[in-house]
């Protein structure tokens, strides 16, 4: 029967689920090869699986070596490069490596000159990619798709409703959204957004009818020390946590284009909402006084 059908798994750490109106036997066919997509992206490129292309990428780069990649991965770079560029240099995939200094699990802040001794291995400029092969310019660097790989899935997952015929529903990674078409009588998908000072509150409700959505703050992983936060959202350049911007939420077409303008935002800083109303993307931001900006509109409805 045709309707509204939900499905859940668990991936990439996070839960999962898709919301499609279809017919019942459509729906679990979706679902199950929305799994084995979000599984094969995972499988690649999980820093945390040593089989992962992204183990064997991080082995060449520890070695300061070269390695052939394939096409998926090439465009993940240029992707993720053209962040780089758009942000100043702030968005890089190779300050991952600044996390063997930071051990969000101790409560302790590490040492500065632990942190300043990776920084000369973190950087744009120390890898070149092309025709088949990525080279690491020195040794013991680390690239990590984190900033745009839950994002990326959501938009593959997106991509095999469609091509299975889905023209109204919503893939949902662990909060990384993207609506395939409103509901069947046009209403829009209403979407709570998380409170980054509360884990059992909201800010609001989003209204999303089609395209991406994603949010990026400084609540997922921190540190409280001397009654001040430290984010798990790195500066390339110093090595040390952003601050400013406690959440950032957009609204774009691809998810991976929400996620990655939002984290940019993050690591701008205190520019992080201007750079967002330059770059005319929809928004909405809570800073660490507890403000709430952006240009949503009639698509946020705050909670009182």
């Amino acid at each position: 029967m045709t309707g509204l059908h939900s499905r859940s798994f668990s991936a990439m750490g996070t839960t999962c689920s898709l919301h499609l109106h279809a017919d019942e036997a459509l729906a679990d066919a979706v679902g199950a090869r929305a799994m084995l997509e979000v599984g094969r992206i995972e499988q690649k490129y999980s820093r945390y699986r040593e089989d992962s292309v992204m183990a064997a990428i991080n082995c060449a780069a520890e070695a300061g070596g070269a390695i052939a990649i394939d096409g998926e991965t090439t465009s993940l770079l240029d992707y993720a490069l053209a962040c780089g560029e758009r942000s100043g240099g702030l968005f890089d995939i190779t300050s991952g490596l600044l996390r063997r200094a930071w051990d969000f699990t101790t409560g302790a802040l590490p040492k500065p000159d632990a942190v300043a001794a990776l920084l000369p291995r973190v950087g744009w400029d120390k890898l070149a990619w092309g025709n088949g092969r990525l080279e690491f310019a020195v040794p013991g660097m680390e690239l990590d798709f984190g900033g745009i790989g839950k994002e990326y899935a959501v938009d593959r997952l997106a991509d095999t409703c469609r091509e299975d015929g889905v023209e109204a529903g919503l893939v949902n990674l662990g909060g990384d959204l993207f609506a395939l078409g409103p509901h069947p009588d046009g209403a829009p998908w209403r979407v709570g957004l998380r409170h980054p000072r509360r884990a059992d509150a909201r800010l609001g409700e989003a209204t999303l009818e089609s395209g991406g959505l994603a949010t990026s703050g400084d609540y997922e992983r921190s540190l409280v020390v001397d009654g001040r936060r430290y984010s798990h959202i790195l500066h390339p350049r110093t090595g040390w946590p952003v601050h400013g911007l406690s959440s950032v939420t957009v609204i774009a077409g691809p998810c991976m284009v929400a996620g990655s303008l939002a984290t940019i935002a993050m690591l701008k800083e205190d520019d992080g909402a201007a750079w967002l109303r330059g770059m005319g993307a929809l928004h909405l931001w809570a800073d660490e006084s507890g403000r709430l900006g952006g240009n949503l509109g009639d698509r946020f409805s705050p909670d009182s």
